[in-house]
């Protein structure tokens, strides 16, 4: 088999088709292009992509057929056992999961960073600290394995979910010991996620201590600061908020809405309409672009802080400025129709419901 230009294809050749024929135009496709395949081209490779295609759609009894196919020829390889624990993780068949695993040890398979978080996110999702304490013991003595952040996040969530603070607290400093010698987004990205976390677990101290270090290293990203102001906003530690908020604005960074509608948002979710209003009115002074989710933020404000009136109003003037598709919430939207049905303005109403579709 050549393609349009002569040239053989080589099995990765026709891996790559196959991933992408399946991505494009679904796996009925996919499979027909794979029986298409030569017998003797049908490697490693190509029967990985299948794998893949069938674990990507969801497709457990295929996925396990070709698994077992790929036994027999003896194609296995560790990928091939990742690809199927992940799959069985995400369908939340931990038993074949934990089968699998037992077939690895037996047949003298050695696990990777990507197995052992695969089953850690198993024992997370299913609430079993005791094994997963005993994998991440496991993970820490094989010299082999490179143990990242993504490892203890994952591990602290676990603990977070349960109402574990000190032990979640105590995963988060040490997934903070590993971002230190991170650079651009990555880094970003793993100090955005200890914030979140640690305002989450109610830990201020450990939030303000991320925002520290994170600042010494340079360029500091919007969704950073959103993430701070988040984080802040979740330790009811409104004064912190703000000075983060006025911080951004001084630093005149690129402009994104998205720092001012966390700040609107947190506002009005704590009922406080007169801090969103003023930020609304001081925003607009700046002369800063607000867009349709800024205002329906503050309709929701004014809403939780029982002011109906302003919330129609402002829900109206969400809805006109709004681009096509976008809708407002439809809590506060819901709650202002029946306002206006209460007072008898059927009229009013109406024309606010016309509007919102």
């Amino acid at each position: 088999m050549s393609d349009e230009r002569g040239h053989e294809l080589s099995p990765g050749d026709f891996a790559v088709q196959l991933d992408l024929i399946s991505k494009v135009h679904g796996l009925e496709q996919a499979e027909e292009y794979y029986n298409s395949i030569p017998d003797h081209l049908k490697g490693i490779q190509v029967y990985g992509a299948l794998l893949n295609c069938y674990a990507h759609k969801r497709h457990m009894e295929k996925a396990e057929a070709t698994m077992q196919k790929m036994r027999e020829l003896g194609l296995v390889r560790i990928l091939s056992y990742n690809v199927m624990l992940s799959l069985y993780s995400h369908m939340g068949r931990y038993e074949k999961l934990e089968a699998l695993v037992k077939e690895m040890e037996e047949k003298g398979v050695s696990s990777d960073i990507y197995t052992y978080n695969i089953r850690l996110h198993a024992y997370v999702a299913t609430s079993n600290f005791e094994e997963m304490e005993k994998l991440l013991m496991k993970m820490e003595t094989d010299s082999l394995i490179n143990i990242d952040f993504h490892t203890f996040f994952s591990v602290a969530n676990g603990y977070l979910k349960a109402g574990l603070l000190e032990k979640s607290i105590s995963m988060l400093k040490r997934a903070e010991e590993l971002t230190v010698p991170m650079v651009g987004t990555t880094k970003a990205h793993a100090y955005e996620m200890l914030l979140t976390l640690y305002g989450s677990a109610g830990n201020k101290d450990g939030a303000y201590r991320v925002w520290n270090l994170y600042k010494n290293t340079g360029r500091i990203f919007n969704s950073t600061y959103i993430c701070m102001i988040n984080s802040l906003m979740s330790l009811d530690d409104i004064d912190g908020a703000e000075w983060i908020s006025e911080e951004w604005a001084s630093r005149k960074t690129l402009y994104d809405v998205r720092v001012p509608n966390s700040m609107i948002r947190a506002y009005s979710r704590k009922g406080l309409w007169k801090k969103a209003e003023e930020y609304v009115n001081k925003i607009v002074e700046s002369g800063m672009q607000l867009e349709a989710s800024s205002w329906d933020h503050l309709a929701t404000g004014y809403h939780f802080g029982g002011q109906m009136e302003k919330a129609v109003e402002t829900l109206k003037k969400a809805i006109s400025i709004g681009k096509p598709g976008w809708k407002p919430n439809p809590y506060t939207l819901k709650t202002c129709l029946t306002y206006l049905e209460g007072k008898g303005d059927e009229e009013a109403a109406e024309e606010l419901f016309e509007v919102s579709q």
